[in-house]
């Protein structure tokens, strides 16, 4: 097998010109870290392995889809853009995307990350973010521990910033693909005399000659050293393309399972492209719905198997080509399936932020796939109560846990479960998924009064606390009202210094704080109501409730429990009547209607 190699400016040049990427491939997972420390191997001249391409002979290239390789990339996204190849030659690669977009988003491009600990949905959490290089560091004149052998090799000082990085002592930052305006060695040299200017008059010979080295050696690494070692496929045959595709990507980055069933449904449905309606599939679920999901391909495949009642363990045994084909068959109504599901619980407030187990979801699909109907617009008894019965097992089992660690026999179960009810009725078969659950599981899987110590313990700040409120109101809809999850007795009152000012007992301090964060304190408000609240002393604002708000929110009516230093005890008394609430609900929800009201 001959090898070629060529350097990166030449391979960066050809991406997404005759560079591109087949649908079998996943998309770019590497993350920034990762990224960092490819740039930081090649500065010091480690191999970085090879790459394997294949040459798509003209007549060819209408059979498959071809895709560009993500130029601007925003950590999070998994769908790479259609690209057009009419007048181009093209060649896939099938080995090396992550390490090709890597250098591609270093060089040329540009990536859009999170800050720690903000919301997905909040525009000011992103940052749009070029790859940067400190000139005047240099690992080699690290000092290291010579007695720790696990202690990090030091790297290069490559940095992802918003904005240019100002010269300061000790700092000479460069925008790394400024590197690739630079080909010839005349115009390299002005360019680096130009960036040596920019140190400070305080820097010394020594940085000068850093700079100058690092400089030296980012422009050989781009422009001089034939670091990219690739072989070219070039046979049409798309079963061993798929073969080597799939044992080239053994090693590297992982290829999940969904990685490998794509390759496979992608060379079988030859009507449609799998990559292309899967991942848009995925991409409206989580972005395009009222609320924001956190789905896979992973979960679609396995929807898809579920969904054709197919066997669901998601193996490749399963993806054999008379299931693709049954699958194919279904695809246009396990999309329909899917997408409803997604809009029913988001509409009880259920997404990426408290959805605790995504294959919780699956015997809903199933049983909406079943019966063909849309339950959201609740225009019949029918729908209203089946939604209903959804929600309450739904939350339960989420919970309760139901369905953590392997569930494919509990997916299994709840299937058959759906399958046999619906020879009898039509509506959710609630009682009896919690009967057949529970012999699977061999443990309660409902709120009752051996689960209930579980479910209490849930406190403020944890995934599960809203399916918990959502379950103690009248409203089901959740999902549309803007809504928080709010202290009865405000937090900010209960700080030691104003306890102790109050003369109260640190043993009864240490009660006052705890139960503060306890389910007992905690209640759903509308934004609007939240407002109003946050307006006024709290003193007033519990005053002025009335008999119907005090119901709603199961606030007890004894107004000496109102006291912030009887918090403890108002915590307790609200605990009962939360827990009378939860084992109300456990019961059958409406009387079925019979199977003419669909």
């Amino acid at each position: 097998m001959p090898y070629n190699a060529t350097t990166i400016a030449t391979t960066i040049d050809k991406i997404n010109r005759s560079y591109f990427l087949p649908a079998i491939q996943r998309p770019f997972v590497w993350s920034p870290e990762q990224v960092l420390s490819l740039f930081d191997s090649l500065m010091k001249g480690y191999p970085i392995s090879s790459f394997l391409f294949w040459d798509v002979a003209p007549e060819n290239k209408p059979n498959w889809q071809i895709y560009k390789f993500a130029e601007n990339f925003r950590f999070g996204e998994t769908h790479n853009e259609i690209a057009e190849t009419d007048g181009r030659d093209v060649t896939l690669v099938l080995d090396g995307q992550q390490r090709l977009t890597s250098l591609l988003l270093g060089l040329r491009g540009t990536f859009t990350v999170k800050a720690k600990n903000k919301r997905w949905d909040n525009p000011s959490a992103w940052s749009r973010r070029r790859l940067y290089l400190d000139l005047l560091f240099e690992p080699s004149e690290v000092e290291q521990n010579s007695d720790d052998e696990d202690a990090p090799e030091p790297a290069y000082a490559f940095e992802l910033f918003e904005n240019a990085p100002p010269a300061s002592p000790g700092r000479l930052w460069i925008k790394v693909g400024e590197v690739l305006n630079h080909a010839s060695d005349d115009a390299f040299y002005r360019f680096r005399d130009v960036v040596i200017e920019r140190l400070p008059d305080s820097a010394s010979r020594l940085d000068e000659r850093t700079a100058s080295r690092n400089l030296d050696r980012l422009h050989r690494m781009v422009w001089k050293d034939e670091i990219v070692s690739y072989y070219t496929e070039k046979d049409q045959d798309y079963d061993r393309v798929l073969g080597i595709f799939i044992r080239a990507n053994d090693g590297g980055t992982k290829l999940s399972k969904s990685d490998l069933m794509m390759s496979m449904i992608s060379s079988k449905w030859t009507d449609i492209s799998a990559r292309e309606e899967i991942y848009s599939l995925v991409q409206t679920i989580n972005q395009r719905l009222d609320r924001k999901n956190d789905v896979t391909k992973d979960f679609v495949m396995k929807a898809s198997l579920l969904l054709s009642d197919l066997d669901h363990v998601y193996q490749v045994r399963n993806f054999a080509n008379r299931n693709l084909e049954v699958m194919r068959g279904n695809w246009a109504r396990i999309k329909t399936s899917l997408r409803r599901t997604f809009l029913l619980v988001n509409r009880f407030g259920i997404d990426r932020e408290n959805l605790t187990s995504l294959n919780a979801l699956l015997p809903i699909a199933y049983y909406l796939h079943k019966i063909d109907v849309d339950l959201l617009d609740g225009t019949t008894a029918f729908h209203g109560s089946n939604a209903e019965r959804i929600r309450r097992w739904l939350i339960a089992s989420l919970l309760l846990g139901v369905f953590g660690g392997a569930s494919d026999n509990t997916i299994g179960v709840a299937r058959n479960t759906i399958y046999a009810s619906l020879r009898e009725t039509r509506d959710f078969p609630l009682l009896d998924m919690y009967s057949a659950l529970a012999r699977q599981r061999k443990r309660p899987v409902n709120i009752n009064n051996d689960t209930l110590p579980a479910v209490m313990g849930i406190r403020y700040g944890q995934k599960p606390t809203f399916l918990l409120l959502s379950l103690l109101y009248a409203e089901k809809n959740w999902g549309t009202i803007p809504h928080h999850i709010d202290h009865i007795v405000p937090k900010s009152l209960i700080n030691r210094r104003t306890l102790m000012g109050m003369n109260i007992p640190a043993s009864r301090i240490d009660r006052i704080v705890d139960a503060v964060d306890d389910v007992g304190n905690l209640q759903l408000l509308t934004s609007s109501d939240n407002i109003s609240k946050n307006n006024q002393r709290f003193d007033d604002w519990i005053l002025t409730r009335d008999g119907e708000f005090l119901a709603r929110h199961l606030i007890p009516n004894d107004r000496d429990l109102w006291d912030i230093r009887m918090l403890p005890e108002f915590v307790a008394a609200r605990r009962k009547l939360i827990e009378k609430k939860l084992l109300a609900l456990q019961g059958a929800v409406a009387e079925p209607e019979p199977n003419t009201a669909v």
